[in-house]
């Protein structure tokens, strides 16, 4: 991973040094190192656009007093008018144009670095925790912080200079109307204060709430089809009715609680209360004989400033604590602990495997899920791991290629330790053949490839070929460059299961993992599935998952666990005349393979 893209999504300060203690900094602005630079340019240019503007009004001001008393410099100070004017508009395109820049950088920035650090992280932590959660993080709390820098930041820049500067300009003029109007503005910001009292608490509530809605939306919307086959809804949509009642509930007490003062505050920041309170009270100032009309007229020109610039500010504290939260998303996934690399990484020096007293237990788990597990598997041989239920077949399998590391004891390939491999090289000699196949939203030829990205096409074909899958990638109406639709969802599931094979073959890795790779295939091509898992076979160092007995009897070695523990191991032949839970397992297969629907109706006939 670049420094760059790391230091974007690490989007913190911490020292390298050894034995520093510098506390991690989390947050938008932490995040938004990268960038900073561009960021505060875009807010100070729109800050000075914003004081420009000021000026400009200020201009008119004198243009006011140049005309009643005949002054020569009028035109000078209109054409500075005019030009400060120009300057604004000028000064708050170029920030908007830098904060958008910057916005697109840090975008790039943030998805490749999280791209890059999610490709270090332990795949069992993708597969425990879903693609869900992390795609939102990826798209849309990006997009979130995205949003705040091209269009928030700016705004920024200007609600704080305006105030300040509008401030000291109405102090310059006459500081007695400007003390009326910050005495208006601090009524309504007194207002505004006792409508926001427990907000944290009361919008913590809220994105509960409203979090609640969209989860109930999801869950009725993506189990619509069981909910039309057992439900009449009435369960279902009951629970997002009461999700509905919730928010209800918060919104009501939310309301209640700040409805008046807010209300109040609201009306007394809008420019109208402030114009009118300086009007009147310039006014009477006027009339006494204590202020002059062009100083009267410069004080109603710029006298709204601080209102109209106060209240925008106020809001901007919702967007920022919405890109705050997204940024502590990120964070968070950029804190998940990357697999441990070795710094002198080792060749393996054939296709053995060796398990040698392998302990693991899962995150968040007490009990182990796999118990001082031994066992070897010479090169070019096949073992299959059977065993009932929750016994760790997956698990041991999935350990191989380190989807997790070991908790206690070593996996060794070709005599070494997987963990001082080199996670690429790792990769490359162990190939994954899941039973829940995945192709991408690309062609055909390409999901093939996505081991060897520079393969040709003629080792395409060969490797489809091989798979079995070459005839009705023909079939299709642009062939190896039809697309396979989104998860393959353009394939049946025989179809996605041999072009996942044909990846492999093409890959051509010397350690194969099969994930009962027949599961999904339907019947007519089970028998191509099988023949294609034969081809991948060949030559190679195999591991079956296998929950249906029938198709690993011809195995090297089978390998029997049960609650975690090597129970047995051997042949077939060796584990049914030894008894014990293999025979009980295979016993079991047989009455199943016997078991028909008929025949089960005729007994329960045969009982009454």
């Amino acid at each position: 991973m670049s420094s760059q893209s790391h230091c974007a999504c690490s989007g913190y300060a911490s020292s390298a040094r050894p034995g520093s203690h510098t506390k991690k900094k989390y947050g938008i602005w932490a995040l938004m190192r990268p960038v900073i630079f561009p960021i505060r340019s875009a807010m100070v240019m729109s800050g000075a656009g914003s004081v420009a503007a000021l000026g400009g009004i200020a201009a008119l001001a004198l243009v006011v007093a140049s005309l009643m008393s005949h002054d020569e410099r009028l035109w000078f100070w209109i054409l500075l008018s005019a030009g400060l004017t120009v300057a604004a508009v000028l000064l708050r395109i170029y920030a908007f144009t830098v904060s958008h820049v910057a916005a697109f950088r840090l975008e790039i920035l943030l998805r490749t670095g999280m791209s890059e650090h999610l490709a270090r992280v332990p795949l069992g932590h993708l597969l425990v925790n879903g693609s869900g959660s992390i795609a939102k993080v990826m798209q849309e709390d990006v997009k979130n912080l995205h949003a705040f820098v091209a269009d928030t930041t700016p705004l920024i820049g200007k609600s704080v200079a305006t105030p300040v500067v509008t401030l000291a300009l109405l102090l310059f003029i006459d500081w007695r109307l400007a003390l009326v109007a910050l005495g208006v503005l601090a009524a309504g910001t007194v207002c505004v204060s006792l409508a926001m009292r427990n907000n944290r608490e009361m919008q913590e509530k809220y994105d509960a709430e409203r979090e609640r809605i969209n989860g109930a939306v999801v869950e009725f919307v993506q189990a619509m089809p069981v909910v039309r086959t057992f439900d009449d809804g009435a369960d279902s949509f009951g629970r997002y009715s009461s999700a509905l009642d919730g928010f209800h509930s918060i919104m009501t007490k939310w309301l209640r609680v700040c409805g008046t003062s807010g209300k109040v505050g609201i009306v007394a920041l809008a420019p109208l209360p402030t114009l009118t309170a300086v009007t009147a009270a310039g006014l009477i100032l006027v009339q006494g004989g204590t202020l002059d009309f062009p100083r009267w007229a410069g004080i109603l020109l710029l006298g709204t400033g601080m209102a109209e610039s106060l209240m925008p500010l106020m809001w901007l504290n919702f967007f920022i604590r919405k890109a705050n939260a997204s940024a502590r998303r990120i964070q968070a996934l950029m804190d998940i602990p990357a697999l441990p690399e070795s710094g002198n990484a080792l060749e393996p020096e054939d296709a053995s495997l060796k398990f040698r007293d392998v302990s693991f237990a899962y995150d968040g788990r007490r009990d182990d899920a796999l118990q001082n597990v031994n066992f070897q598997v010479p090169t070019g041989t096949v073992t299959a791991l059977v065993g009932p239920s929750g016994a760790g077949k997956s698990t041991a399998a999935r350990l191989i290629p380190r989807f997790w590391d070991v908790r206690s004891g070593s996996i060794k390939v070709g005599g070494v330790d997987v963990r001082d491999m080199d996670p690429v090289r790792l990769m490359q000699t162990v190939a994954f053949v899941f039973q829940d196949n995945f192709l991408f939203q690309d062609t055909i030829a390409d999901n093939i490839r996505m081991g060897r990205p520079d393969a040709s096409m003629e080792d395409v074909e060969a490797a489809a070929r091989a798979a079995q899958a070459h005839e009705f990638i023909m079939e299709l109406p642009d062939g190896y460059g039809s697309m396979a639709g989104e998860r393959g969802a353009r394939l049946s599931g025989g179809q996605r299961q041999r072009i996942t094979i044909a990846r492999a073959i093409l890959q051509d890795s010397p350690v194969v993992v099969l994930d009962e790779a027949t599961a999904f295939a339907d019947p007519e091509s089970e028998a191509l599935v099988i023949e294609a898992l034969a081809n991948l076979m060949k030559g190679r160092t195999v591991i079956i998952i296998a929950h249906r007995l029938s198709t690993i009897r011809d195995a090297d070695q089978i390998v029997v666990l049960d609650q975690g523990r090597l129970a047995q191991s051997g042949t077939h032949d060796e584990l049914i005349a030894a008894g014990g839970v293999y025979a009980r397992l295979w016993q079991s297969h047989e009455q199943a393979r016997g078991w028909t629907l008929g025949a089960s109706a005729h007994e329960q006939r045969e009982e009454n």
